[in-house]
């Protein structure tokens, strides 16, 4: 039914029948990264460490790439809105080829300076080279991650968002089972530990990588010719960049924090640092429905905005914003009555369950403020306003949070608490300063498509 409409119905594009397969697919891919985890502390703590090390880089490396994808996605949900769908099928095919230039780029310079970089977090000894590893292996072939990244974001704009969960539980399947093999030597298999569990991510990337173009081509109406690929339309380029760049370098500006901060924990200790990436992949589960209900809503706001529905769009992102609160304090409480428990489920350390499980208490101040801003930051990007975010982020993020981290931990010695804190203190601020940018409609001026149509600005 769906393959042939190239676009949903409406009521296979409602906040429910988006956000669902959404919320599945982030789970899953949470929950691979957690078995990497949970596999890998098997091996070691160290092993853990030095793999969450090269992991901010990476994480790092795809924001920059999600320039393309951001951007792409959001420009083509106002084309759909607008019903232009030509224009959406080559948005689509020149997306691919930017990301694909990015990707490369991206992996040669993993190659090339991937030991310099990791070299500057501080690093030491086992964990140093675990970190190597995985790096060099990864982070040479994180091109196919960009183009997954590109062909999943078109697919799920086009209402496909099922269909593309179904992917990706494919690929975390296939890089579940190489993970048992690779990192343990099974079923005659060499026991080749962090190094397996890298081998494995490339192999998976690269199987759904196939099936996505496959699957891309089964659901647009118009098809995306192979000259799309090749032809490099300024205006659309523009309009990609336009969202794309504000969007990625937020996001790289949030990772580099990440990245300061990680350093900060460098000088706390091996228990510390084990303990802050146990405690971060539990943090995923409290605010993983916020970040599918943001994307869902993007979807949304885009298509609204493009056909001239910015009442719908207002009424949503507002819903949308109270639905993802109550799930996130639903899982709050879970997360903190079994803090203890979930940690121990990665290690037998007493002094980082102990370190990790503390820190998770002040997920309370922390996850509530950031559900607020996924929705709104991801809202304010779908209706074409991506710079704002941006301007508040830089004053938030590197003007009061950094400094605020350096002064918790190192001068009040609070530890990672200091740390939590200090990023709770950010998130609560651009979450406020988000909500009254939504209340200020504002963000209609910011369309980056005017529809040869106005529709009735009913929500659904």
């Amino acid at each position: 039914m769906g393959f042939r409409l190239g676009v949903k119905r409406d009521r296979d594009n409602s906040l429910f029948f988006l956000t669902w397969p959404i919320f599945l697919e982030l789970f899953l891919f949470m929950m691979m990264g957690t078995a990497d985890t949970f596999m890998l502390s098997k091996l070691s703590d160290n092993a853990v460490s030095g793999v969450g090390a090269s992991n901010q880089y990476l994480h790092i490396m795809l924001l920059i790439m999600e320039v393309i994808g951001n951007g792409a996605s959001i420009v083509v949900a106002q084309y759909i809105g607008s019903r232009k769908l030509v224009e959406a099928a080559q948005l689509s095919a020149l997306a691919i080829s930017l990301n694909l230039l990015a990707g490369l780029l991206m992996s040669l310079s993993c190659l090339l300076f991937g030991n310099v970089i990791l070299q500057g977090l501080h690093l030491q000894g086992e964990v140093l080279a675990y970190a190597q590893s995985y790096l060099r292996i990864v982070g040479g072939f994180i091109f196919l991650q960009a183009i997954i990244n590109s062909l999943s974001a078109i697919i799920r704009v086009y209402g496909f968002t099922k269909e593309a969960m179904l992917v990706s539980l494919g690929m975390n399947i296939i890089h579940l089972v190489g993970n048992y093999v690779l990192i343990f030597g099974k079923f005659g298999f060499p026991e080749l530990g962090v190094e397996g569990a890298a081998i494995s991510t490339v192999v998976s990337r690269l199987l759904a990588m196939l099936v996505f173009f496959w699957l891309m081509n089964r659901v647009m109406v118009f098809k995306v010719k192979l000259q799309y690929f090749f032809k490099m339309s300024k205006e659309f380029i523009r309009k990609i960049l336009k969202i794309g760049v504000p969007s990625a370098f937020e996001q790289v500006m949030y990772q580099s924090c990440q990245m300061v901060f990680l350093y900060y924990v460098t000088f706390l200790g091996e228990a510390s640092l084990s303990a802050r990436q146990y405690a971060s992949n539990i943090s995923v589960l409290i605010y993983l429905f916020a970040m599918a209900v943001g994307m869902g809503t993007a979807i949304m706001v885009g298509r609204y905005v493009g056909g001239g529905r910015s009442d719908a769009a207002y009424k949503q992102v507002l819903a949308s914003v109270l639905w993802a609160s109550g799930a996130t304090m639903v899982m709050l409480v879970f997360v903190l009555l079994f803090r203890e428990r979930l940690m121990g489920l990665f290690t037998d350390d007493a002094d980082i369950i102990r370190l990790g499980a503390n820190v998770l208490l002040y997920s309370i101040v922390l996850e509530t403020g950031r559900t607020i801003n996924i929705i709104l930051v991801n809202s304010l990007r779908a209706s074409g306003d991506a710079k704002f975010p941006l301007w508040i982020g830089m004053f938030t993020m590197v003007g009061i949070s950094v400094p605020l981290g350096y002064y918790l931990v190192f001068h009040l010695d609070m530890g990672l608490a200091g740390i939590w804190l200090a990023i709770a203190t950010d998130e609560w601020l651009r979450a406020v300063i988000m909500y009254f940018r939504w209340k200020s409609r504002k963000w209609e001026r910011h369309a980056l498509v005017k529809p040869d149509f106005v529709e009735h600005s009913a929500s659904h």
